[in-house]
């Protein structure tokens, strides 16, 4: 049976006409025109955003990490998975060629004679075959595995700067604990002076044994602290440990708490969110890559074009097998429409156009993630700056005060209760100022991650 034009340009419109039960969604994503605070980065991110903090031993210890981390690694891997797994989908863009070769040995009987008698036959074949594509379904399937390629690359860029955060965000950490130790140090010797005045005092006969016991019981709650942050500080080395790929051991610091500062942020250019967070990147990727599936599918409802040709090359001597042979060919084409299997086929364009609609709605969701992560972030350095200000002349004036109740402790104006206080202030406005620093610190690394980098030209 043999189709006129006119009768196949008729079929085409009816079999791109199986409607799909699963309606493609719009996007619905209102970009803002600023963030909500007008502070943060204004150029393109720098790769090394970390040595703005001009610590050689965070410089190692990030370089280490991108390195020998098992994430990156894992995610470096996947890339390469992904790669191969393009090359396969290109691969498939050419025809199909085969090369095969045959012997045969035979005993029959002579139609003439009635004699048995053997027969050697010797056969060479070369078949090629190719699928045109006609409706693109090919190269939307090399399309998808591109994208897809992207966003695994994108992945281990986020991956990356996961790691990068996350082993500045532990090493800054771990300055502040080494701060906490020193100031509780401190402090503890400074108790311990008080301690021994108080108890010289008391055998004198010039205060009364309360004021020496309190002494000792603030001398002990101070040492008490002391296990406790080693503790910590050992388990943050740990875990850096495991960051940069390494056995838990000592992490190697050169640098104290107060020598690493806070960064200064210039004004903002909110449109380069979108080109420097990897995972808003990704996703972009995985929506490109889902939307040419779903054309690829769409595709396979049409009809398909294939081309076969093949060769023979037979003879019953083999070495004659390419000077005399008997040689046989055929040259032929094909046109395929799916019937009984539309279903099937019509039930994937369903699949991928809701994986396309995933796609889309993980999109929006990343990207509107990312708009308030950079809006949080913002917002902790604003207020958190603004706090610590405040915290540091609690310190100083809670330094005046001890000054003031000690010397009048010292003379007699005042009882031990006075300097108690005052010690106990100064303290906890020590902490504060090394918690809230750290904070602020924090606060502009989670900027650095949430706007995929750094803000350097």
């Amino acid at each position: 049976m043999r189709w006129k034009p006119q009768a196949l340009a008729l079929l085409i419109p009816l079999l791109v006409g199986c409607a799909s039960e699963v309606a493609r969604a719009p996007s619905s994503l209102p970009i803002p025109p600023q963030w909500r605070y007008q502070v943060g980065p204004s150029a393109a991110p720098e790769a090394n955003w970390w040595r703005t903090f001009a610590d050689p031993d965070l410089n190692q210890l990030v370089t280490q990490a991108l390195r020998n981390n098992p994430d990156i690694l894992t995610a470096r891997s996947r890339v390469d998975e992904y790669r191969a797994q393009l090359r396969a989908a290109a691969g498939d863009n050419f025809p199909t060629l085969d090369v095969g070769v045959g012997a045969t040995r035979a005993r029959s009987l002579s139609a003439a004679t009635g004699q048995p008698y053997e027969s050697d036959v010797y056969q060479g074949l070369l078949q090629a075959n190719y699928d045109v594509d006609l409706w693109g379904a090919r190269s939307s399937s090399i399309d998808a595995a591109r994208a897809s390629l992207a966003a695994q690359q994108a992945a281990a860029a986020a991956a990356e700067l996961t790691i990068a955060t996350s082993v500045a965000s532990g090493y800054i950490s771990l300055l502040a604990l080494d701060e906490q130790l020193r100031v509780t140090q401190a402090t503890l010797a400074t108790r311990e002076n008080s301690l021994n005045l108080a108890q010289r005092q008391f055998a004198a006969g010039y205060t009364s044994r309360l004021e020496w016991m309190q002494a000792a019981s603030e001398y002990q709650a101070a040492k008490a602290q002391i296990p406790q942050l080693e503790h910590q500080i050992h388990q943050q080395e740990n875990a850096l440990s495991i960051l940069v790929g390494m056995n838990p051991r000592r992490i190697a610091r050169r640098s104290n708490f107060t020598q690493v500062m806070p960064q200064q942020l210039p004004s903002l250019l909110p449109s380069e969110l979108l080109q420097r967070r990897p995972d808003i990147v990704q996703a972009q990727r995985l929506l490109l890559a889902a939307d040419q599936t779903l054309a690829s599918s769409q595709a396979q409802l049409l009809p398909s074009l294939n081309l076969t040709a093949s060769g023979t090359l037979q003879s019953s001597v083999l070495h004659q097998l390419v000077d005399n042979p008997f040689r046989l060919w055929s040259i032929g084409g094909s046109v395929l429409a799916p019937l009984l299997n539309r279903e099937a086929l019509t039930a994937q364009v369903d699949v991928s156009m809701a994986s396309r609609n995933q796609a889309l709605y993980g999109y929006e969701k990343v990207v509107r993630n990312a708009f308030s992560e950079v809006n949080d972030a913002l917002d902790a350095i604003r207020q958190t700056q603004a706090q610590l200000q405040e915290v540091e002349k609690q310190q100083e004036i809670a330094a005046d005060t001890l000054r003031i109740a000690r010397n009048r402790y010292q003379n007699g104006y005042a009882s031990y209760l006075d300097e108690l206080d005052a010690q106990r202030t100064l303290f906890s406005a020590q902490l504060n100022v090394i918690q809230l620093k750290s904070n602020l610190l924090l606060a502009q690394i989670d900027l650095y991650r949430a706007l995929g980098g750094g803000w350097q030209p």
